[in-house]
């Protein structure tokens, strides 16, 4: 099972919020895993991961120049 989450873009250096968000899940036939919040803290994200046997996939930032263009 994989957890595919990302930085949230608006959580700045120091603020006490969770930084990340789960974007997607995907695992073999259908895991039932329900998360019931969209923002979690690294930490959390890990636990989470070790408890189902999760690998979590850190996606990367899109940079300035491709941010908000439609692909061809």
């Amino acid at each position: 099972m994989k957890i595919y989450v990302r930085e949230r873009q608006k959580v700045g250096e120091g603020v006490k919020q969770p930084r990340f968000r789960v974007m997607a899940l995907v695992g073999e036939d259908n895991p039932k895993v329900k998360f019931l919040a969209s923002h979690y803290r690294k930490t959390e994200l890990e636990q989470m991961a070790k408890e189902i046997g999760a690998e979590i996939i850190y996606l990367e930032p899109a940079s300035e120049s491709e941010h908000g263009k439609m692909k061809d």
